[in-house]
């Protein structure tokens, strides 16, 4: 399926396909394309009507509006009004107008058709995936649903929250994989380097905005994750214990960054310039010199 597939024409005649499909007026037309078309339009109909029962999550859906709102938004018909030729007449103007948007209304409507019955297909795929450990099937489409989180997320404290969320599901894989080191460790790595962008993003937003919500974000999050970590060394050995006291020390060092501009915030410091992996790292207040 080439990069053609999804041109003003053949998205037109997508569009009357799917009219067609759902009882609209049948056009006598026929394109090259109609053979590959008619699948897509048998999948979304199928899509349709039998749809997983599954919740679509309420961030996911609230994201998803608010991107095809500003796709609307940008590209939206007006736009074919400056494409008319300057010498046509008003009533050919009109007329050309029409037709076109009439062609554009049907195509993004048919895009917006195929968007959302992705996105029903894809939230039923990531539910089943919730449970998916490396090595299953279905882990690769529980990473990509983090993913489009990520990418879906309105600022960077929802971005670092969700990676904080994410740190915490790496942890639960982690348990499952006990006696597996390499996995163990691959785990536990990616769990780290979760800890790291969540911790990072949030002590950024409130070292530049002079706001702790991002650190009592932080302090929570380390608070628990640092007791349910300490529960791998039960029964752990060596290697496991080594790899785990290095999870350990992050979360410490992340506790202790939030502190640091938590005071640096009280004390009215200046924005810091200068950072690391966990964000600003702010200088002392002058009284705790």
């Amino acid at each position: 399926m080439d990069s053609y597939l999804f041109s003003r024409r053949r998205a037109a005649r997508f569009a009357q396909l799917l009219d067609e499909a759902n009882g609209g007026r049948r056009h006598h037309v026929r394109s090259r394309a109609d053979d590959q078309l008619v699948a897509l339009v048998a999948v979304g109909r199928r899509l349709t009507q039998e749809r997983p029962d599954v919740e679509v999550e309420p961030d996911f859906r609230v994201g998803l509006r608010a991107m095809l709102v500003a796709t609307a938004e940008r590209e939206g018909p007006g736009a074919t009004a400056a494409s008319t030729p300057d010498g046509a007449g008003a009533g050919t103007r009109s007329s050309l107008l029409g037709a076109v948007t009439a062609r554009q209304v049907r195509a993004r409507g048919a895009v917006l058709v195929g968007i959302a019955a992705g996105a029903i297909a894809v939230s039923g795929i990531s539910a089943a995936s919730e449970d998916a450990v490396p090595g299953d099937a279905l882990y690769g489409m529980k990473r990509s649903t983090e993913r489009a989180q990520l990418a879906l997320a309105s600022s960077d404290l929802s971005r670092g929250q969700l990676f904080l969320d994410f740190a915490r599901t790496r942890l639960t894989e982690a348990t499952t994989l006990r006696g597996d080191l390499p996995g163990f460790t691959a785990v536990l790595e990616d769990m780290d380097a979760d800890t790291r962008q969540g911790v990072r993003l949030l002590t950024t937003a409130a070292a530049q905005r002079s706001d702790t919500a991002g650190l009592d974000a932080v302090n929570t999050f380390v608070a628990g994750q640092r007791r349910a970590v300490g529960g791998l060394l039960d029964g752990a050995d060596r290697a496991e214990r080594d790899r785990v006291r290095r999870s350990l020390a992050l979360l410490d060092a992340a506790r202790k960054r939030s502190d640091a501009l938590r005071a640096a915030i009280a004390c009215g410091l200046p924005t810091p310039v200068s950072g690391d992996a966990l964000g600003p790292t702010p200088a002392t207040c002058p009284e705790q010199r």
